[in-house]
């Protein structure tokens, strides 16, 4: 028996669809200077009281404001947004650090740790010291 010619052959072969959209896809945006803080040992709860304070203020405002904050979680939120001004400086190269503002300021809650408190007749409590993460993003403001 002959053999049919409706396979095609490896020369005509075409890339799939997919594969030609990836190549005209333009390429992702740089992304903005950040920096993470991970098993700070503040509540989440307090620790987004602050964090309200700050979020969308220039860079400059916001040190002011943690710097006269009396709260427990002001000083490593101050330490960690000068880590992400450090790092826009680092890999943003001139950056303007004047221009910079607070994008996003998001706390989670990080693992708990368990202890126990004794109480009245043999009884045992549990207490949970609970751990903040903490993520800052910088954005550079429209000056104008």
């Amino acid at each position: 028996m002959a053999e049919t010619q409706s396979t095609p052959k490896k020369t005509e072969r075409r890339a799939p669809p997919l594969a030609r959209a990836r190549r005209n896809r333009p390429a992702p945006p740089t992304p903005s200077p950040h920096a993470s803080l991970s098993y700070l040992r503040v509540a989440p709860r307090k620790v987004r009281l602050v964090a309200a304070e700050v979020r969308g203020l220039p860079v400059g405002d916001a040190l002011a404001i943690l710097k006269y904050t009396s709260a427990a979680a002001a000083k490593p939120l101050a330490k960690l947004l000068r880590s992400a001004v450090a790092n826009a400086e680092q890999k943003g190269g001139r950056v303007d650090v004047d221009a910079l503002v607070v994008k996003t300021l998001n706390v989670d809650q990080g693992p708990k740790m368990r202890r126990f408190m004794p109480r009245a007749q043999g009884r045992a409590f549990r207490v949970e010291k609970k751990t903040s993460h903490v993520y800052v993003e910088l954005a550079t403001a429209a000056r104008g």
